[in-house]
């Protein structure tokens, strides 16, 4: 039997844990909440959190280029980008996936040795995909800090008449 088939035969006990351990890094009550409601409107990162773990995960089973998996690791990073959880926090989820396949596999892992590296590195790879992606929403957070205190600051010197119009022509 080939990894791929075991991982598709154990697809929902994997997605679960998955799911779980990617909500460790929030806080305790936050988890319980996104646990329970994973309803599009009435827990949005829960939902989404779900659904692209969900879409990733069949990916992996699927000989797909990265452009077909990038939209969902988006999805996902987006918005552990503008919590405030430090980088390794934001993307641990991935490397989960590592060690939960490996615990599913545990007894047959010398038959799918050679199949585990290759997923290995594809997991790798969407790792380094998801830390550019992760990099490029902070620097758009801190992009709008930077122009709203500007922006704050220029409406503070117009109110005290500190800033005065200068004729082009």
């Amino acid at each position: 039997m080939a990894l791929k088939d075991f991982l598709s035969r154990n697809k929902s006990a994997i997605l679960e844990r998955w799911f779980e351990k990617a909500l460790e890094s929030y806080p305790a009550d936050t988890t319980g909440f996104l646990k329970q409601r994973r309803r599009q409107f009435a827990n949005p990162v829960g939902y989404t959190t779900e659904k692209a773990l969900e879409s990733i995960f069949d990916w992996l089973l699927q000989d797909k280029g990265f452009d077909e998996v990038t939209p969902h690791i988006d999805d996902i990073v987006r918005i552990r980008a503008i919590q405030d959880l430090a980088p390794s926090q934001a993307l641990v989820f991935l490397f989960h996936l590592k060690s939960l396949i490996r615990e599913r596999v545990a007894g047959e892992l010398q038959a799918f040795s050679a199949e585990l590296r290759d997923l290995d590195s594809r997991i790798d790879a969407l790792s380094l995909i998801s830390f550019d992606i992760y990099m490029k929403c902070r620097e758009k957070v801190y992009e709008l800090k930077a122009n709203e205190v500007k922006n704050r600051t220029y409406r503070l010197l117009q109110m005290a008449n500190l800033v005065c119009e200068v004729d082009e022509g």
